[in-house]
């Protein structure tokens, strides 16, 4: 559903779609003819660039120190009034809410223009008949997503995931992908290591986000398991897609 079945385009915000807080309201209206159980995902658009709010909201939320920050301020709003009909909703208490970003936004904080930091985003689940509360301090991923609703709702059948569940108490070590500036970057254990699809080109410590000191002149055996580790998750990903064996 979209700017086209919304089919007024008096809220249309004249770039990317419909506003957020009358799309949010019409998703409700649709979802609520739905039977479930369902899967149900939502994209924001107010939050985007050009940075504007509808004209009715100007100077309502605080400007804040980036242009963005105004359009957050209308967004959490939308998602306030669509928690608040939700709430009503019989479905509520037994559905699993998960808040996050296809990608990053303008910075205001230095550590978020690191380069490594330029990929981190927001994550949060809400489970109202679990009453989840707390935060992780580790390394998470979008990958992790996946295997971390499959666990919530109890589901115990083989399926196929890059990631893990969040709310497992494994050991196992977390490590987080992504590529930046034709590098992959491949943080996990006391190391980020940058690779340029054939080899290791550095290594920093995993509190070195800015990537300012490279440390690959003292490789070690943690720094090698580190660039295989690197090397095997791109070659079972690419050959995966690419042969089609998800």
């Amino acid at each position: 559903y979209g700017k086209t079945e919304y089919n007024n385009d008096n809220d249309f915000d004249g770039v990317w779609g419909i506003w957020d807080e009358p799309f949010f309201q019409f998703m409700m209206q649709t979802l609520d003819k739905k039977k479930g159980p369902f899967f149900r995902t939502i994209f924001t658009v107010s939050s985007h660039e050009p940075y504007i709010v509808p004209k009715k909201y100007e100077n309502k939320f605080p400007k804040g120190d980036v242009p963005s920050h105004q359009c957050v301020g209308y967004t959490d709003m939308a998602f306030e009034k669509f928690f608040e009909d939700d709430k009503k909703e019989p479905w509520f208490e037994n559905t699993i809410f998960i808040i996050t970003a296809d990608h990053c936004n303008q910075t205001f904080y230095p550590e978020y223009k690191k380069v490594v930091n330029r990929s981190a985003i927001p994550l949060l689940i809400y489970y109202p008949k679990k009453n989840l509360v707390g935060k992780r301090t580790d390394i998470v991923q979008h990958i992790d997503i996946y295997p971390t609703i499959l666990d919530m709702i109890g589901y115990n059948k083989p399926f196929r995931s890059w990631g893990r569940s969040l709310m497992s108490n494994s050991n196992e070590t977390p490590y987080a992908i992504n590529y930046f500036s034709n590098q992959y970057q491949f943080q996990s254990g006391n190391y980020i290591c940058t690779f340029d699809g054939k080899k290791a080109t550095g290594f920093y410590a995993i509190s070195d986000k800015g990537l300012e000191k490279n440390l690959i002149s003292k490789r070690n055996a943690e720094m090698n398991a580190l660039e295989v580790k690197c090397k095997a998750f791109l070659q079972d990903y690419f050959d995966r897609i690419i042969n089609k064996k998800l």
